[in-house]
């Protein structure tokens, strides 16, 4: 059974549409989308840049190293075999996102 973390809420998310956040020794980027919240690892698995700063672009978590793109519910990266680092995002009745560090869950 997964552990629940909260870390941010929907309105601190909303306002920036990403978020960098930690939990333990792991830092997280959350992204809004659409109008769904996603997590994925915050360090890039290939230039190792926070994609927290990157941008988001056609429904796309574009990495700000080398512009490498990340489905945001799986982490695979458009046109590469690697694949960014996902975690399971809940959203609380009261707006509150909570993100859990066991990844067997993470596909949406």
């Amino acid at each position: 059974m997964p552990q629940w973390h909260e870390v941010a809420t929907l309105r601190d998310l909303r306002s920036r549409r990403k978020l960098a956040v930690t939990v333990g020794d792991t830092a997280i980027a959350l992204f809004s989308i659409k109008g769904d919240v996603y997590a994925l690892a915050d360090t890039c698995v290939h230039e190792q840049r926070q994609l927290s700063k990157g941008a988001v672009l056609f429904g796309k978590i574009v990495c700000p190293g080398h512009q490498w793109k990340f489905d945001p519910a799986t982490g695979e990266a458009e046109g590469q075999d690697r694949c960014q680092p996902v975690y399971p995002v809940r959203v609380g009745d009261d707006g509150v996102i909570s993100v859990s560090l066991d990844r067997a869950g993470a596909s949406r």
